[in-house]
C-alpha cells in the first residue's frame, strides 16, 4: 500500500496553524516568528514531508465559489465603477470563483438586511462598492464572511473597520492639484462638493484644506459649495445661482470630482467668466469627459483596473487564510495637467 504523501496541510493541521503561514516558513516569504518557524519545520521531520520543488504548491488549489459584490448604485453607471468591476471580475474568476452583483435598496441599507435572494451559506465572501453607510457596512462585517470594502463613508479611514479596506490615493494628489492653482496665483479658493458623502470626498476637502495652510491661505465657506450630496450638482442653472450669491467669485475652485468640475465650468462660462483666465478648475478621477472640455480639465487620474485587482487579490487571500490583521491600502492616484488651470 503507497504511503499517503505529505503536504504543507498536513503539517499546519498538525502544528495547529494555517497552510499560508507553513508556506510562507517553506519558502522565506512573510514575518513568521523563529518560534513558529522551529515548531514547523520539526513537525515536517518528523512526518517526513519533502518539499516540492520550487514553484509547486506555492499557491493553495482555487478555492472557488460565489462572491457577492453589494452596491448601493449601479456601479457601472460611472467610469471608476466599470473599470473597477470589470478588473477585479476578471482577476477573481480566474481563481475559480463565480460573481454576483446585487443593488442594495435604500430600505436594505435602513433596516440592515442582505437583498433577497443572497445565499449567505453559499457565499465565500463580499466586496462592497459604492457603499457609504456606516451602520450597513458594520452590519456586513459581524457576518463572519471576508469582506473587502472599495472607499466608504466619511472619515472611514480614521475608525477602526473590521474588515480590509482598498482605496484610491486622495490627500496628495488633492493637494497637488491645489498647490498648482496657488502656483498660477490664486489666493481665494472655493470647494465644490459634499465632503461628508463618501471617504474620498472627505479625504479630498483635507487635501484642500492642508494645501491651502502651507501656503498660509484659508478656506473661506463663502466661497465654497458643500450642499448635501444630490441631483442639485447636476443642475447648472441651481450652481449659477450659488455662484452669483457668492459676494464675490474666488480665482479658483477645487472640485471633488469631474462631475462637479464640468458643470461648475458651464455655470462660470453662463456669468461671462473664462476659465482659467478668470477662474482656475480643477477635478478628480480622470474621466473620459475631463479630456473632451473645453479647456481640459485638470484632474486626477484614478487607477480603477489597479484597485479592483488588489481587491480581488486582499479577498482572495482573506477567503484562503482568515486570521490576521485587517488592511487599510492604497492606490496612488496621479495628477493630469489640462488647460483648466494656469
Amino acid at each position: 500500500m503507497a504511503l499517503k504523501k505529505i503536504t504543507m496541510q498536513d503539517i499546519a493541521d498538525a502544528c495547529g496553524l494555517s497552510r499560508n503561514t507553513v508556506s510562507k516558513v517553506f519558502n522565506e516569504r512573510g514575518d513568521v516568528p523563529e518560534a513558529t518557524k522551529a515548531r514547523v519545520l520539526l513537525k515536517a521531520r518528523e512526518l517526513g514531508y519533502h518539499q516540492p520543488p520550487a514553484g509547486e504548491e506555492t499557491v493553495p488549489a482555487v478555492s472557488g465559489g460565489q462572491v457577492a459584490m453589494l452596491t448601493q448604485k449601479k456601479a457601472l453607471s460611472h467610469t471608476f465603477g466599470a473599470f473597477f468591476i470589470t478588473s477585479f471580475t476578471d482577476q477573481i474568476s480566474r481563481w475559480g470563483y463565480t460573481m454576483k452583483i446585487y443593488e442594495i435598496s435604500r430600505a436594505e441599507i435602513l433596516e440592515k438586511q442582505l437583498p433577497p435572494g443572497l445565499d449567505l451559506e453559499q457565499t465565500r465572501g463580499f466586496v462592497g462598492i459604492e457603499l457609504f453607510d456606516r451602520d450597513y457596512l458594520d452590519m456586513v462585517c459581524g457576518l463572519g464572511k471576508p469582506t473587502v470594502f472599495v472607499d466608504g463613508y466619511a472619515r472611514a479611514s480614521l475608525m477602526p473597520i473590521f474588515c480590509d479596506y482598498v482605496t484610491m490615493e486622495n490627500v496628495a494628489s488633492e493637494s497637488a492639484l491645489v498647490r498648482r492653482m496657488i502656483a498660477g496665483g490664486a489666493r481665494r479658493i472655493g470647494f465644490v462638493g459634499d465632503y461628508m458623502h463618501c471617504n474620498s470626498f472627505y479625504e479630498r476637502w483635507i487635501g484642500y484644506t492642508m494645501a491651502l495652510t502651507e501656503a498660509g491661505l484659508v478656506s473661506d465657506p463663502a466661497c465654497c459649495i458643500t450642499e448635501k450630496d444630490g441631483p442639485c450638482y447636476g443642475d447648472t442653472a441651481w450652481l449659477t445661482e450659488k455662484l452669483s450669491a457668492m459676494p464675490e467669485i474666488p480665482d479658483a475652485f477645487a472640485c471633488a470630482n469631474d462631475f462637479l468640475a464640468i458643470h461648475l465650468m458651464t455655470a462660470l462660462k453662463r456669468l461671462g467668466r473664462a476659465v482659467p483666465d478668470d477662474v482656475m478648475i480643477t477635478g478628480f478621477d480622470g474621466s473620459m469627459e475631463a479630456g473632451l472640455v473645453d479647456p481640459h480639465l485638470t484632474t486626477a487620474t484614478i487607477h480603477s483596473e489597479e484597485i479592483g485587482r488588489l481587491a480581488a487579490s486582499i479577498l482572495h487571500e482573506r477567503i484562503r487564510s482568515p486570521e490576521g490583521s485587517f488592511r487599510l491600502s492604497y492606490v496612488q492616484s496621479t495628477p493630469v495637467w489640462g488647460g483648466s488651470t494656469r
